[in-house]
């Protein structure tokens, strides 16, 4: 039984370097991602900064500031 246990572990060797070699000379096409990624990161990237420049910019938005100094309290109306 050692003789075939040997043949067999040949066989399913040589398969898989068979496999192998044919994946090895495959030429790699580029997908989408590998044509257009860096584009759409930076696009991506762009409209973020954009939105949120907008945002913080131009809605008068007051950040953090307290009200304390700022409100005075109307004398009471009898």
């Amino acid at each position: 039984m050692f003789p075939l246990t040997r043949a067999a572990q040949s066989l399913v060797a040589r398969g898989i370097q068979h496999t192998a070699v044919r994946q090895a000379h495959r030429k790699h096409e580029p997908n989408f991602h590998d044509k257009y990624g860096t584009m759409v990161l930076l696009g991506g990237a762009a409209v973020f900064t954009s939105v949120w420049g907008y945002v913080f910019t131009q809605l008068g938005i007051e950040w953090g500031f307290s009200p304390a100094g700022r409100i005075t309290p109307r004398e009471w109306r009898e």
